[in-house]
């Protein structure tokens, strides 16, 4: 395999961002987009030298010039677009979050061994320097044991929305779209949380408006979390432990994100995290490209049993504030 050849299957707002990046990754390149709008796929490909611009994901899928594809539509669609890259045989790096639920998550890693066919789920956060810094710093006992960790996502969505936003059917609502990072940092330090309790406020169509999660894990430590697409929240996260703590400042879960140590008694450090041009994507697609040159079918980073547990505490959470979808 010479280079890497990526496809992309939509060609929304974060499929932009990603293709934007694709030029830092060695070994790569861009050679597809596949579009349900004829017009739109042809425009994204002339804004991004693409070779091959198709008017159906099914066109995409079956081209012999693609070697994996990244899934950037909605998440009501991910499982069966995801399904539909396994089944022709490409690797997929599939949006987040992977499902809608359970149940979609682990079908989709059935048909990934099944296959035998790469499957990530495409949670940039895990890869970038910062959240690295973050795990290394844990690690050392920098802060000491994790006791609480806080951490909020939310921007104001305006009196009309988008879509995709408030609808159940493109798995609408405030969890699924920004709450996951929240979830996703206290449950990649923490772990499983024994117990869970969280309320929303929803649109007439059912899905969150915002919403409100606590979180206790087995070790005792809480996490206090929460997501709103009616007002602009700080969007930071604090990782508190017995010797003091770090802050991920605004906004935490991207390539921008500033870290703060504080121990002792007030001692501030500001952890420089060397940083790269692009939105930050190029990390997660680098990850992918070097599996799929190894022959690696599984992600050591964000691994099935990762995407299990973050979809496993989401479906909790839906459960506790009585968030559902038709699939459910």
């Amino acid at each position: 395999m010479q280079k890497v050849r990526w496809g992309i299957l939509g060609c929304g707002k974060i499929a932009n961002k990603f293709a934007a990046d694709l030029k830092y990754v060695r070994d790569a390149e861009l050679a597809a987009v596949g579009a349900r709008d004829a017009d739109r796929a042809r425009s994204f490909a002339q804004t991004y030298g693409v070779r091959h611009a198709f008017d159906s994901y099914e066109a995409l899928v079956s081209s012999p010039e693609v070697d994996v594809i990244y899934v950037a539509t909605p998440h009501g669609f991910h499982h069966e677009h995801a399904l539909l890259c396994l089944r022709h045989g490409k690797a997929v790096l599939c949006e987040k979050a992977l499902a809608l639920n359970l149940r979609q998550v682990k079908e989709m890693i059935e048909e990934s061994k099944r296959s035998n066919v790469f499957l990530m789920e495409a949670f940039w956060t895990k890869f970038l320097p910062q959240y690295q810094k973050v795990i290394s710093l844990v690690g050392e006992g920098a802060i000491g044991e994790i006791r609480m960790v806080q951490a909020d996502f939310g921007f104001n969505g305006g009196a009309t929305p988008a879509q995709r936003l408030y609808d159940p059917a493109l798995g609408g609502g405030a969890l699924l779209d920004v709450g996951i990072y929240p979830v996703f940092l206290a449950t990649s330090l923490l772990g499983r949380p024994v117990n869970v309790n969280a309320i929303m406020d929803a649109y007439d169509t059912g899905v969150d408006k915002q919403i409100v999660m606590n979180l206790q894990f087995e070790s005792g430590a809480l996490a206090s979390l929460s997501a709103s697409f009616e007002v602009e929240t700080p969007v930071t996260a604090t990782i508190m432990g017995t010797n003091g703590y770090i802050k991920m400042k605004n906004r935490f879960h991207n390539a921008m994100c500033e870290l703060e140590l504080v121990t002792g008694r007030d001692e501030v450090t500001i952890i420089d995290v060397a940083r790269e041009e692009g939105y930050g994507y190029q990390f997660e697609a680098r990850h992918v490209t070097e599996c799929l040159r190894d022959g690696v079918k599984e992600s050591p980073v964000m691994s099935f049993n990762d995407s299990l547990l973050l979809m496993d505490t989401l479906d909790r959470i839906r459960d506790r504030c009585g968030l559902r979808y038709a699939v459910d």
